[in-house]
């Protein structure tokens, strides 16, 4: 997974290759934001990005104010509020209703969320590690019953951990409840994947990545016999698991809306890509390591027969691009003119774009500006949409 770590914001960030080289990248230092830029910090890890080539098949397109059939102002622009500054904040959940969200850490810790980073839930930093891509990387609430948490995390040996707790009414889980769903050996400390959420069948969904290193050394994209590289379902009544969507590098954020899941898959040299496919259909395979973005990737004239191909491709470099983070549909009120649309950005570029169904861009940065490192989205009860970058958390509103 080429992504993370906290690095300068705005300024040379020094990224180590999936394959142990170290280039340099530069994250754009767009003009006005309405959010300060993230305090610089000394970083920790780094992504494993490597030099941009190529040019972007999809270019992004300006932002157009759209027409709403709401007694609403026409929205002018788009723009981010800092509500919470937290230490390396990696989730951001609610369902449907929920007055409090759900936060986490990426060094083991969950806390309250109202607006504001409030009591502590969960703490399993003793559980984890931060080094490298490792850490608390995913968390779901059970959507019908209150009592049970989910987080996915790689253990001290780094190995993927996806776990249960018993949470109580005071929203405080307890640490010693774990019922451990899911281990999965990981032959690499890079490409743990990372998201998990339930859907609409019930079933805990997970992504994980190739097992690291660069080009699939391990060979699990195309391994129909291995949970690395796909999207996993789980039931977690009985802990069974299975490789439900295969052929991804790096599947570091999905997010299910409906019957469909939107995948923002992590490239290896030249692409960056989203993907649509059915959630509720098993066997979707991806392509990678065959195909990186809408790419041959081993050979310059592969068969892509039988591939899911993108419907947005983001070429290494363009506005910044280096390690896709995507992302979220959004659902809420506020924003009508966004309703359906699937927002993404990248942990190097800090770029805000969205795409529909058909695969067209719109970027959205000249309104909000690049906060920093994005390293992922989240959402409230309401279905309203919040940015997490290494130091803050955004919400995303409207400027009527």
């Amino acid at each position: 997974m080429k992504r993370w770590w906290p690095a300068i914001a705005l300024a040379v960030t020094v990224a180590a290759c999936s394959d142990g080289t170290v280039v340099e990248t530069t994250a754009p230092a767009d003009a006005a934001t309405s959010v300060a830029a993230p305090a610089t910090s000394s970083p920790t890890s780094v992504p494993d990005t490597t030099p941009a080539t190529g040019a972007p098949s999809t270019t992004a397109t300006e932002t157009t104010t759209a027409e709403t059939t709401t007694t609403q102002a026409p929205l002018r622009a788009l723009g981010y509020e800092a509500v919470a500054e937290a230490d390396f904040p990696i989730v951001l959940t609610a369902r449907p209703g929920d007055d409090v969200a759900l936060l986490a850490e990426r060094a083991g810790r969950v806390y309250r969320f109202d607006g504001r980073v409030g009591d502590l839930v969960l703490d399993i930093g003793d559980r984890t590690t931060v080094d490298g891509e490792r850490g608390l990387l995913g968390m779901a609430r059970h959507p019908e019953d209150d009592g049970r948490l989910f987080v996915h995390y790689t253990d001290r040996d780094g190995d993927t951990v996806v776990a249960e707790y018993a949470m109580g009414d005071d929203l405080v889980a307890d640490a010693s409840s774990e019922r451990i769903l899911v281990q999965v050996g990981q032959p690499a400390s890079n490409h743990n994947g990372g998201m998990i959420q339930f859907g609409p069948d019930g079933a805990l969904y997970l992504g994980l990545g190739d097992g690291g290193g660069g080009g699939d050394p391990f060979g699990n994209g195309q391994n129909p016999d291995t949970l690395l590289g796909g999207i996993v379902r789980i039931d977690v009544e009985t802990g069974e698991a299975v490789l439900w969507h295969m052929g991804l590098r790096n599947p570091w954020r999905f997010w299910i809306d409906g019957e469909d899941v939107w995948i923002g898959d992590v490239g290896q040299n030249s692409y960056e890509e989203v993907d649509l496919a059915p959630i509720t259909e098993q066997g979707v395979n991806y392509g990678w390591p065959v195909t990186e973005g809408l790419h041959c990737y081993e050979s310059p004239d592969c068969d892509t027969s039988g591939f899911a191909m993108p419907i947005v491709e983001v070429a290494r470099g363009d506005g910044g691009a280096c390690s896709i983070t995507g992302g979220v549909v959004y659902r809420g009120a506020a924003i009508p003119e966004l309703d359906g649309r699937f927002l993404f950005s990248d942990f190097c570029g800090g770029f805000l774009r969205s795409t529909d169904r058909s695969g067209e861009v719109t970027d959205h940065t000249g309104d909000v500006g690049v906060p920093g490192q994005v390293v992922s989205f989240g959402v409230d009860g309401s279905g309203e949409v919040y940015v997490l970058t290494t130091e803050q958390v955004l919400a995303l509103v409207p400027l009527r």
